[in-house]
């Protein structure tokens, strides 16, 4: 019987450490921790968005040789997997208009993709709202 090792396994925290500032994001946008600076709240979109963007665990989703989309593990919404031809690929859909109608669809292709995508969305406008006076905010 082979027993595992735990020294090479990333815990649940160390994965998805991104919705702890996420969390206290929407918190703070949504009135339920008073009187949070604007600094406080434009670092926790930072933080956000840097998490959803390069490093939450999601599919690849480049083209492969035969049309389908590439299922290895990749880190955020922009980066692509291991081999570097992904990495380029995706690149190249940031930058040619063409290919932008590819990447949206690959945001959308799995639960996990569309969780990231609407957690970067959020927490660029909350990055935005930390200078914009929201109503329900303390003055």
């Amino acid at each position: 019987m082979t027993t595992r090792s735990r020294s090479n396994k990333k815990g649940l925290l160390a994965k998805y450490w991104g919705f702890v500032p996420f969390t206290a994001l929407i918190a703070a946008l949504a009135g339920w921790i008073p009187q949070v600076a604007p600094v406080m709240i434009l670092a926790l979109a930072a933080l956000s968005s840097y998490f959803f963007v390069f490093g939450m665990p999601v599919w690849c989703g480049a083209i492969n040789r035969d049309g389908t989309s590439c299922r290895e593990n990749a880190h955020g919404l922009l980066l692509g997997c291991h081999r570097r031809q992904h990495k380029w690929q995706k690149v190249k859909m940031r930058f040619a208009r063409a290919r932008w109608a590819k990447l949206n669809r690959g945001l959308w292709t799995q639960p996990r993709e569309s969780l990231a995508t609407i957690g970067a969305v959020v927490a660029i406008l909350g990055g935005v709202a930390a200078f914009v006076p929201l109503p329900w905010m303390p003055k």
